[in-house]
């Protein structure tokens, strides 16, 4: 009967909406664009807990995914610790900072009306205790879904990978094995949806592989080894001379696969360890970059990408300061944003050429940055783990425009549709909107 109702809400509610063009949504972690933007976003400028809020709600569970949208549903991933304690799983080697599982755990869906922060549909997908611990400031759902209007794919790491509709019918679940992280910090890599093709990247201390799924029913396409120690970066698909490549940022090398085939298109060396930021994609160049035991930032043209490119010229730039760990870059028009590791410092360069533009400067009171940048409007967003939002001028010249504070801590990345602005705090979720209050 729940699933029922829900779905007269969402055939009213989205009437309401409207149906929204792809690069109006936000059906991916990193926007319709894959790079951070939204291209016909024009969120508000300034807000606080009393000003141009439109709606604030409380999410059930521990969860730090950022939501996808999709006309009116708001989709995000959770967890939920249910029934008698146990004890927790054995620490990891060079465990620190960690949260360990003392319970069950729900692994469920959750769509929520854009209109006004009410649950339209939630599913459940699994229930166990998880083999692992996560980092402290993290969660067991992680990585954030992905839409194409038609299916739902949601990844939670070593309790499975799962296919849904928009109504949110459990269509069918996978479990590809037990992840071992790096110093038990959790899973937090998103998948990739092109066409009928998801791709999961399932890099750990173990063997370690990137494979493409059936979106219809979680057949396994193809598979494909990878020697690489546990990276969260998620896959980027681009289609530089009009086949789909996906693209995979981590240690040993960052790799180009072909979407239909899993065959290796090219590779490059050049990241540290530990690769936490995603690429990012515009007018046939990549920029991928890390900040773990050394800093690292390249910008690969793909037209002349084939084999292995380290050192080569179509590694068109290399920088070695002030270069991203946590937070993935954005690419905004011509320059790329992106924040020092994980510190309250960003930097803005031209993209294409790597030149400096300015860099870095401080945003004061922001502490650690987990959240990845966004944009929209001529304005780039940049929140702060304890809630603080600046908003910077889009340009080669650093001009910050207003400061706003919200009352919960931040891990999650802002999504941006029409002129609503979503923020997934760790108990709250936001809709920012112009003139509401």
């Amino acid at each position: 009967m729940q699933k029922i109702i829900a779905m007269f809400l969402m055939l009213g509610l989205g009437a309401a909406v409207g149906a929204l063009e792809y690069d109006e949504q936000w059906p991916q972690w990193r926007g319709p664009t894959g790079n951070g933007v939204a291209p016909s976003g024009k969120p508000p400028v300034e807000w606080s807990e009393s000003r141009n809020v439109k709606w604030k709600v409380t999410l059930p569970g521990i969860g730090v995914s950022t939501p996808i949208i999709w006309d009116d549903q708001i989709i995000v991933t959770t967890t939920v610790p249910v029934g008698t304690q146990q004890p927790p799983p054995t620490p990891s080697e060079g465990a620190h900072d960690n949260m360990y599982p003392e319970q069950h755990h729900e692994y469920i869906v959750i769509a929520l009306s854009r209109r006004d922060g009410s649950t339209l549909w939630d599913c459940l997908t699994h229930t166990s205790q998880p083999h692992e611990s996560t980092h402290h400031t993290s969660s067991w759902s992680s990585a954030s879904a992905v839409t194409d209007g038609e299916h739902i794919i949601a990844f939670f790491g070593s309790q499975g990978v799962c296919g849904l509709d928009m109504a949110g019918k459990l269509l069918w679940r996978i479990d590809l094995g037990d992840m071992q992280t790096k110093h038990g910090h959790g899973e937090g890599s998103s998948p990739a949806l092109y066409g009928n093709v998801a791709i999961v990247n399932w890099d750990h201390e173990g063997d370690s592989f990137v494979v493409a799924l059936d979106k219809h029913n979680g057949n396994e396409l193809w598979r494909q080894p990878r020697d690489e120690p546990t990276s969260w970066s998620t896959p980027l698909i681009v289609k530089p001379d009009g086949k789909p490549q996906a693209i995979i940022a981590a240690s040993n090398r960052v790799r180009s696969y072909e979407l239909q085939s899993g065959e290796v298109i090219w590779e490059c060396g050049g990241l540290s360890h530990n690769v936490v930021a995603s690429p990012v994609a515009a007018d046939g160049h990549v920029y991928v970059g890390s900040s773990y035991e050394f800093q690292a930032m390249l910008g690969i043209n793909l037209a002349t990408a084939s084999g292995d490119i380290t050192g080569t010229d179509s590694v068109v730039w290399t920088r070695r300061l002030q270069t991203p760990y946590v937070p993935s870059p954005l690419l905004y028009g011509e320059l790329l944003y992106f924040i020092r590791h994980l510190q309250g410092f960003i930097t803005c360069v031209e993209a294409k050429t790597g030149k400096t533009w300015y860099g870095s400067e401080r945003l004061l009171g922001t502490r650690m940055i987990y959240a990845s940048p966004v944009g929209a409007d001529e304005h780039v967003y940049v929140l702060g783990r304890n809630g603080l939002m600046y908003v910077i001028e889009h340009g080669s010249k650093f001009k910050i425009l207003a400061r706003n504070q919200l009352n919960d801590a931040f891990s999650a990345s802002p999504a941006i549709v029409g002129d609503e602005l979503y923020l997934r705090g760790h108990d709250y979720l936001y809709c920012i909107k112009q003139d509401v209050n």
